[in-house]
């Protein structure tokens, strides 16, 4: 589908109609850059390759280097490709924020903040206290049994355990945007987003 790059710039609240208080996330989407037009004829598909948030040029290989120059634009940090857009663009046309309208519904999607090794009770939301008063010692907070012995005499894949947790791919779904702010490249969005302040994010319609 359809949509920009952005950076998750943090959380806020906005009150609606009924004075009912909304918890909503601020994301700074685009302006994009067309860097690359994906035609049915050439590669099978049509699709935008769209640069968001320059960097600077010794950050950058003499290969992009030729690939941001041949669409007129400065290096980018993040490239992402799109599929669905309607209207004909072409390489260096730049895409605002108000490709999205108030009211309509978004995916976005990004990375979840890395949270390194937690046990089975913060990672998979297991009870954790039990039976404390049944002379139960110091085992309040682990997994329990992972498996019989003899037979199967392994544990089965995909078994809850402890382990390294967050900094995975999320797509949050149908989230209302709240509010364009076009003059600042600014959308809000009803709800929580995936990552952490600056973090990059894809906004779909």
């Amino acid at each position: 589908m359809s949509g920009l790059i952005g950076r998750k710039v943090g959380m806020t609240s906005l009150f609606d109609e009924n004075g009912k208080n909304i918890p909503c996330t601020v994301i700074e989407a685009g302006p994009c850059v067309v860097t690359q037009v994906r035609t049915e004829e050439v590669d099978g598909y049509n699709a935008l390759q769209l640069g968001f948030d320059d960097k600077k040029a010794k950050s950058s290989n003499k290969a992009l280097d030729g690939h941001f120059k041949k669409a007129g634009t400065s290096a980018k940090r993040k490239v992402v490709e799109f599929q669905g857009f309607e209207d004909e663009y072409k390489l260096g046309d730049s895409i605002t924020v108000e490709h999205f309208a108030e009211g309509e519904f978004v995916d976005v999607s990004g990375v979840s903040k890395g949270k390194g090794f937690q046990g089975v009770v913060k990672r998979h939301g297991f009870g954790g206290v039990g039976q404390a008063t049944h002379g139960q010692h110091n085992r309040l907070r682990a997994p329990g049994s992972i498996g019989a012995a003899s037979y199967p005499a392994r544990v089965f894949k995909g078994m809850r355990m402890a382990g390294r947790m967050g900094g995975d791919k999320v797509k949050v779904q149908n989230l209302r945007v709240l509010k364009v702010v076009a003059d600042k490249n600014l959308i809000v969005v009803k709800g929580a987003i995936p990552g952490h302040k600056n973090s990059y994010v894809t906004i779909e319609k």
